[in-house]
């Protein structure tokens, strides 16, 4: 295109890359070759940043003190270019009267400063994370050790939601845990810091994190032997335990082998007594007086169980009862009244009835606040009340029978005499008025007390 502006440009935007990427031979080389004497004015900003950058990273991590000072010399006359060149309302102006006054010690005009800069842009921004990073250096050369965290924190943040690859948030704040004795959260941070650093292939920042990545990773590594250790000894431990439950059931096999011989002495022994049944019978006429005695406390026992078998007893009742009356009928001829009985749903109703009449008083005996706590799991306007005379409906009786740990709709639709799909319908059209969530509501009905 022979576009000398774009040429620039894009020189520059190339030179800040190099240098961020620790190839500064190169990004020097590039500055050189652009004209400063026919460059654009508005490229002049810039031109003196990238200068600064360059030779500002030479000076902070060149290992010779004499080279240092003198790149530091070179990048401070290019800031001073730069301070007459830039606008005042851009950020980049903020961010060096920032860095200055963090330079001079002055923490509350840095601060100051920054929040300036904060006030402009939004979180998770690559803007924010830079900002956010420069205010952690305030607080740590102020020694805020927790704001610094803190800020150290938002900025890794704003870095990974940015896809940002190099950064020195992250292996700052693992730094930080490390040394707050915090190395679990350190070792996964440095982990990833690194591998975002190898990443985008920064060499100097590699260096940089090298040496507290080693040092984590051998912190973080003893502690997991330790842990190895820990359940080594805990395995030992379970064995022998597991060594003591076998002798502990071989021990027990062999007591149960000599109960067993016992029994069958005890076999023999009873065969003995019987002979001996004959000489006792002189002694029951003593005994009919405690027969008596217990006979009352039989009666007791009677009345205890049959609340219990009351309802088998009365079905096997009138069972006999409609097999004599069948007998009858059969043996009078009278095959069709017979026949009009069989016939009749009206026994059979009767005898649902009473079933579940019972079924509900025990089970409200049981739960007397059935109906209220499930009533207070739905919708205020839905609630399910039984009929004057009722004491359980049938959506009561379906999740009455649920809270029993009845289930399966099958066996509910065989109790109740539906069908399984009128069951599914019932139960679906309930958690439908549920106040909570679907499935959660049965889950809720079943921890009713």
């Amino acid at each position: 295109m022979n576009d000398r502006m774009k040429q620039d440009e894009s020189k520059l935007l190339l030179s800040y890359q190099l240098a961020s990427s620790g190839m500064y031979k190169e990004a020097v080389d590039i500055l050189e070759s652009i004209d400063r004497g026919t460059i654009n004015a508005r490229f002049l900003t810039d031109y003196y940043s990238c200068f600064d950058h360059v030779y500002g990273e030479l000076a902070f991590y060149t290992q010779d003190k004499v080279s240092s000072a003198g790149y530091r010399k070179i990048s401070d006359a290019y800031k001073d270019s730069l301070f007459h060149v830039v606008d005042h309302s851009t950020d980049l102006y903020l961010s060096m009267k920032e860095t200055a006054y963090r330079d001079n010690s002055e923490f509350a005009e840095a601060l100051q400063v920054n929040d300036m800069r904060l006030s402009k842009v939004k979180s998770g921004t690559p803007e924010y994370a830079l900002i956010t990073f420069h205010r952690a250096l305030a607080f740590q050369q102020n020694g805020d050790r927790n704001q610094e965290k803190k800020f150290l924190a938002l900025s890794a943040l704003s870095d990974i939601q940015s896809a940002i690859k190099d950064h020195a948030s992250l292996w700052m704040l693992a730094q930080l845990l490390y040394e707050d004795g915090d190395v679990e959260r350190a070792y996964h941070y440095i982990r990833f810091s690194w591998d975002e650093t190898n990443f985008y292939n920064a060499r100097l920042r590699s260096l940089q994190s090298a040496g507290i990545l080693s040092l984590i990773d051998k912190t973080y590594q003893a502690k997991i032997e330790r842990q190895n250790r820990q359940l080594e000894n805990y395995l030992m431990l379970i064995s022998a335990l597991v060594i003591l439950l076998f002798v502990a059931l071989a021990y027990i096999y062999c007591q149960m082998k000599k109960l067993s011989v016992a029994r069958n002495n005890l076999q023999q022994v009873n065969e003995q007594l019987k002979a001996l049944n004959e000489e006792l019978k002189q002694i029951n006429g003593c005994l009919q007086s405690t027969n008596i005695e217990l006979s009352e406390s039989n009666q007791i026992k009677e009345e205890y169980i049959g609340r219990f078998i009351k309802l088998c007893s009365t079905y096997i009742d009138k069972l006999d009862a409609y097999r004599r009356m069948v007998s009858k009928k059969i043996s009078g001829g009278q095959t069709a009244e017979l026949l009009r009985i069989a016939r009749s749903q009206d026994t059979l109703d009767l005898e649902l009835k009473e079933l579940y009449d019972n079924f509900d008083s025990a089970f409200l005996q049981l739960f007397p606040d059935f109906v209220k706590r499930f009533n207070e799991l739905l919708q205020p306007d839905a609630a399910i009340l039984p009929k004057k005379g009722e004491l359980l409906n049938t959506e009561l009786r379906i999740f009455a029978l649920v809270r029993l740990g009845i289930e399966d709709s099958s066996q509910i639709a065989e109790f109740l005499r539906y069908s399984v799909n009128t069951i599914y319908n019932y139960r679906a059209k309930v958690k439908n008025k549920a106040q909570v969530s679907r499935d959660d509501f049965e889950n809720m009905v079943r921890n009713i007390r």
